[in-house]
């Protein structure tokens, strides 16, 4: 049985990432958490660098909020996923993620990668959202300073 929950895991988590990586619209990204348990999602960083950074989105209403403003101050392409890790005893999956990100108001872009930490429930459904990623990358880009930095 530990081969099959772990491979399960990994599956979920696969099929979760492959919905964020093409775009899906939120209803079928939302498809992918668990309607049996409280869901949260939170992207660690300083809160004072981002409207979406540093706070735990909770339950339904907290999740969408959490997506919906991701998506009002952020728009990424090329997203893709490798490096799984499966913690079975845990129902956790952690993933490597890379995209180029860019801060829609000031069309500034940077290539990131950043990792994901989900935990599951017993249907193999998203109970936690974690995310770490480039929050200083997307402060300067908000500030529409990222360019001018890597320009020296």
């Amino acid at each position: 049985m530990p081969h099959q929950k772990r491979s399960n895991l990994q599956s979920a988590a696969e099929s979760f990432c492959n919905a964020f990586a093409s775009q899906k619209p939120l209803d079928e990204i939302f498809n992918h958490f668990s309607s049996r348990y409280e869901i949260s999602a939170h992207e660690h960083g300083l809160k004072q660098l981002a409207p979406f950074l540093g706070r735990e989105y909770t339950g339904e209403k907290g999740v969408k909020e959490y997506f919906e403003t991701l998506a009002k101050y952020l728009s990424y392409e090329n997203m893709k996923f490798s490096t799984y890790v499966v913690d079975a005893a845990e129902n956790r999956v952690s993933v490597r993620g890379q995209a180029t990100f860019t801060w829609t108001s000031t069309g500034q872009s940077w290539d990131e990668i950043f990792t994901y930490v989900l935990a599951f429930d017993e249907d193999g459904k998203v109970v936690k959202y974690e995310v770490w990623a480039d929050s200083g990358a997307a402060y300067l880009a908000s500030k529409g300073q990222l360019d001018e930095l890597r320009k020296g």
